[in-house]
């Protein structure tokens, strides 16, 4: 009897600790093995990015709404998080990155980055602040904006907005041109650049056009279309960044210092009219770095992480790519920093792949950009 007592009370507890994601992965096909797909949360609304807290307390979670959440370790979502900043939740504008101070264990200070509205014309730009995440999870205090990129040009397109800080402490955002192509080149302006900067928003003194006339000191290279994915390499602790090209295109590249990546005088796209970029001069273009690794076809790319977890060992030395358009995760192979092989991941669950990161426990998450979006967690049986 006390072991049936015993038996009874353990099972209760194991119900009661179950999580919500409880329910048997979904198994599919890849190069590596059985790949097991589980339903962490669902519900969401246009999730764009997503960090681990730690301390396994879960995730802060990206609504381009205007929303941020934390879905806790057991798939919970919370009630938005108060102190966020409003929002020019417009077309691609919104709510959009989210990173957490190199220090957040000491500062408990969250980075986010949103499309800002630029008052009378009716233009945005993206702007980046940071705030301090109270012990509860429940309040963002002390808000304040760190970054604006300037001028304010879009109408809801070409945003980029990536947040990476490396292991200096300096804060990599990656910005679009928003879609003004002839910015991408312009030193004067924020469009269609790599900035860095410190956590607190000031400029380093060694960023490449500092002291320049006429140029913005943040800039620490430019050419770019539209980055929406940029993580920093962990075996190199090079900043690695992939954007939309136009019509065709796609790219990723390695971000260096004071270069020039060509956009719009070097591309492999065309105009979604199908008629030629004005500005190209054709794939390349002198002064101009031509892609690491580039997509004639354009799979939409978004979020982007590298793999260097012992979990699961095919993946290690691996990157992968969200995709929008062909609703895919892309795993990239690597010898050295050369791209050698290819694998498209996930396309039987047809929705658009927005974000992907490693989390801490080795397994990948990755976000959906649908109104009901889910995060998923990614592992090989």
């Amino acid at each position: 009897m006390l072991r049936k007592t015993l038996l009874a009370t353990c099972c209760a507890a194991a119900l009661i600790s179950a999580p919500a994601f409880a329910a048997a992965p979904k198994e599919l096909k890849s190069e590596q093995g059985i790949l097991e797909v589980t339903t962490i949360a669902q519900g969401l609304e246009h999730p764009w990015a997503l960090a681990f807290l730690p301390d396994q307390k879960g995730m802060l979670v990206t609504e381009r709404p205007g929303h941020l959440r934390v879905v806790s370790k057991d798939g919970k979502l919370s009630e938005p998080i108060s102190g966020v900043p409003q929002v020019w939740a417009k077309g691609q504008g919104g709510l959009l990155d989210v990173a957490l101070s190199p220090d957040f264990k000491q500062d408990r200070m969250v980075y986010l980055s949103y499309a800002e509205d630029g008052g009378e014309g009716g233009k945005a730009g993206t702007a980046v602040g940071r705030g301090r995440l109270s012990d509860d999870l429940k309040t963002l205090k002390d808000f304040n904006v760190i970054f604006r990129q300037e001028p304010k040009l879009s109408v809801s397109n070409h945003f980029g907005s990536r947040l990476v800080f490396d292991r200096d402490g300096y804060l990599f955002i990656t910005l679009g041109e928003n879609n003004d192509r002839p910015t991408a080149q312009d030193l004067d302006k924020l469009q269609g650049k790599v900035v860095r900067i410190f956590p607190d928003g000031k400029v380093p003194d060694d960023n490449p056009f500092v002291g320049q006339s006429g140029v913005r000191p943040e800039i620490w290279s430019y050419g770019l279309r539209n980055p929406q994915g940029a993580a920093l390499n962990p075996w190199t602790g090079t900043l690695w960044e992939n954007e939309h090209g136009p019509r065709g295109g796609d790219e990723v590249n390695i971000i260096e210092r004071g270069k020039n990546y060509g956009w719009p005088l070097a591309t492999h796209g065309i105009n979604y009219s199908m008629q030629p970029i004005p500005e190209a001069k054709g794939k390349t273009a002198e002064g101009t770095v031509a892609p690491h690794h580039v997509w004639e076809k354009s799979p939409g790319v978004t979020g982007m992480a590298f793999y260097d977890a012992d979990r699961f060992t095919p993946w290690q030395h691996n990157a992968f790519i969200g995709a929008l358009v062909s609703q895919e995760l892309i795993r990239l192979q690597f010898d050295g920093d050369k791209v050698v092989h290819e694998e498209r991941l996930l396309g039987e669950l047809n929705q658009r792949i927005r974000d992907v990161r490693q989390g801490p426990d080795g397994y990948l998450y990755v976000l959906t950009d649908e109104e009901n979006g889910s995060l998923y967690r990614l592992g090989l049986k």
